[in-house]
């Protein structure tokens, strides 16, 4: 195990170093500050992304709720008069008239592969200042027509609805949410979703409000899989694992789950084999290389299983 994470943890670097990212600068200035009032007076924070004039892009958890919201322009608080509500996919569009602050050009979610750096950008609530993250990509998941990114670059409450950019700026995701613990996993929502939310018509603000897919009580098959992952439960991830193959065969991630259950649990036939179904599905899955290594050390590692190997990495 300690082998595979030297592995990583090279490539990680590798990865980084020889990134040029655009100056921090234009990305930060697409970053607002959201400030709410609930009906019983208590405040809250969130971050927004400018993505339109006059419109920017948080999550609906960040404005839920509220009786006020504002978003922060200079000096200067602006009310939101309006509201684009995707509520199951925590994506909400808020209309602030006069906000000054540079348009984000959006990406696309999508095109992003595993390794893939990201810079996470967002206010957390115990800051007055803008935090910036960097990481790299470390998972993809299919939902819904787009993927949810999980990444290595890591966020603090108030950042829920900042931005996640690519080197040249674009706008990738949108911070959402993390699991709990000191070694939390932190996911970010496609921007693909922002773009279909923006050709909805506007609706009043605190009308139609409801939970967002990870807070209800059906939570995906990826989500189920976190904290039985960082306790190092195997049985738990792999009797996941299999419920999950068999609901999405193709998806990486759900194979990719399987075949680290069955390393970690010593059944390295199958997972030599499932992690062969995810190179079939996935060549970009690097994770994959430093539990081939450890499968080919023990001499596990047949001829087909290697060409895969190298195919993935080139």
């Amino acid at each position: 195990m300690k082998k595979i994470l030297r592995v990583l943890l090279s490539t990680l670097l590798v990865g980084l170093s020889a990134v040029s990212y655009a100056a921090h600068a234009p990305i930060e200035s697409h970053v607002l500050r959201v400030q709410v009032t609930h009906p019983n007076g208590q405040h809250g924070l969130g971050s927004a992304v400018m993505i339109a004039e006059d419109q920017v892009v948080t999550n609906c958890h960040v404005v839920r709720d509220a009786s006020d919201v504002s978003v922060i322009s200079g000096a200067t608080a602006l009310p939101a008069t309006a509201l684009k509500a995707d509520w199951k996919h925590d994506i909400c569009i808020l209309t602030v008239a006069g906000l000054q602050a540079p348009v984000a050009e959006l990406g696309a979610s999508k095109d992003l592969k595993y390794d893939s750096p990201v810079i996470a950008v967002g206010y957390p609530e115990a800051e007055s200042h803008l935090a910036t993250s960097y990481g790299t990509v470390q998972g993809i998941y299919p939902m819904d027509g787009a993927v949810i990114i999980r990444a290595s670059s890591s966020f603090h409450l108030g950042e829920s609805g900042g931005g996640m950019f690519d080197p040249a700026g674009k706008l990738v995701g949108i911070i959402t949410l993390k699991s709990k613990g000191s070694h939390a996993q932190y996911f970010y929502m496609p921007v693909e979703w922002v773009s279909q939310l923006m050709q909805r018509p506007a609706t009043a603000l605190g009308l139609g409000m409801q939970k967002p897919f990870w807070a209800e009580s059906e939570r995906p098959f990826f989500m189920q899989v976190v904290q039985p992952q960082l306790s190092k439960d195997w049985k738990q991830v792999n009797s996941i694992a299999q419920s999950w193959v068999m609901f999405e065969p193709d998806n990486a991630e759900s194979w990719l789950a399987l075949a680290t259950a069955e390393f970690e649990l010593h059944q390295y036939e199958a997972a030599l084999s499932h992690f062969e179904k995810v190179l079939s599905l996935r060549q970009d899955c690097s994770v994959v290389q430093a539990y081939l290594s450890q499968l080919e050390a023990q001499g596990m590692l047949k001829a087909n299983s290697k060409k895969l190997a190298l195919n993935s990495v080139r």
